[in-house]
C-alpha cells in the first residue's frame, strides 16, 4: 500500500451512512464555535511564564525538573546518570542530540562503565530488548504542555516509543521553545499539518511524569506500569 493511500474508502463510508439512515455527507465544515475557552488558558503568557507554570505542575506529578543552558547540558545529564546509579542508557536516534552537543555521550560515560545504546532504525528486536532492561531512557520533547506538565513525543523511525516507556527512569530534554500552554496548541498544529497534506506522526505520545494509577479507591500509586521516575530538563534553544 502506498504511503497515505486509503483503499475501499468510498464503499466503507457509503455503507456507514446507509446504516445511519441518512445520505452520505461529502463535505463537513468545522463549526465556528461562539465560545472557545480553551484559547483563554494562559493566554498572553510569556515563555518564561510558561516555564514557571511547568515547574509548579511538575511538583504535583512527582517529576524532578532542572534548568540549564545548552553548553552545560551534557554535564548535567552525565551528573544525573551517575546520581541514579545507572549502568545502561538508551536514547533516540535524533539529530538534536548532536545539535545540543550530546553525540559523544557514550564516550563520556564509557569511563564510568555505563553502556549507551542509540535506537537502531533497523534493529527492532535489539532495541526492544535493550530498552526493556535499561536503567534510563532519554528523549527530546517535541512539544511540552505547561498546564499539565506533559511532554509530547512524535514517533518516527529513530524515535522508538520504548525509550520513554520501558526503562526504570525516563529523562526528557525540553528545548524552551517547545513549551506551549496546553494540548490545544499541539492539536491545532497537528490539524494544520493534516490540512496541508504534510506527513504526520504515526503515533503521538503524551507523557505526564512517571507512570501512575489511582484506580484503587483513588489512592495515587506512582511507578506501576512504566518508568518509576521521570526527570525533565529545560534547556535554552540552539
Amino acid at each position: 500500500m502506498a504511503v497515505g493511500q486509503a483503499h475501499n474508502r468510498n464503499s466503507f463510508l457509503d455503507n456507514l451512512a446507509k446504516n445511519l439512515g441518512r445520505e452520505r455527507r461529502h463535505h463537513v465544515e468545522k463549526p465556528n464555535w461562539t465560545h472557545q475557552p480553551q484559547w483563554e488558558v494562559l493566554k498572553g503568557a510569556s515563555q518564561d511564564d510558561l516555564v514557571e507554570v511547568l515547574k509548579k505542575q511538575c511538583k504535583l506529578i512527582h517529576t524532578d525538573i532542572h534548568e540549564t543552558v545548552s553548553s552545560e547540558l551534557s554535564t548535567l545529564i552525565t551528573h544525573l546518570i551517575k546520581e541514579y546509579g545507572a549502568k545502561t542508557v538508551v536514547t533516540w536516534d535524533d539529530p538534536r542530540f548532536e545539535e545540543f552537543g550530546l553525540n559523544d555521550l557514550d564516550e563520556e560515560l564509557s569511563n564510568e562503565q555505563v553502556t549507551v545504546h542509540t535506537w537502531d532504525r533497523e534493529g527492532a528486536e535489539e532495541n526492544l530488548a535493550f530498552s526493556a532492561t535499561a536503567d534510563i531512557g532519554i528523549t527530546f520533547s517535541d512539544a511540552t504542555l505547561a498546564e499539565s506538565g506533559t511532554v509530547v513525543l512524535y514517533s518516527d523511525k529513530g524515535k522508538g516509543r520504548a525509550v520513554s516507556l520501558l526503562p526504570a527512569v525516563y529523562l526528557a530534554i525540553i528545548p524552551k521553545s517547545t513549551i506551549v500552554p496546553r494540548m490545544t496548541q499541539v492539536a491545532t498544529e497537528i490539524h494544520r499539518k493534516v490540512e496541508k497534506g504534510d506527513m504526520v506522526p504515526s503515533c503521538v505520545n503524551f507523557i505526564s511524569g512517571p507512570s501512575n494509577s489511582a484506580d484503587i479507591e483513588m489512592n495515587l500509586i506512582v511507578g506501576v506500569h512504566g518508568p518509576v521516575k521521570a526527570t525533565y530538563i529545560i534547556v535554552d534553544d540552539k
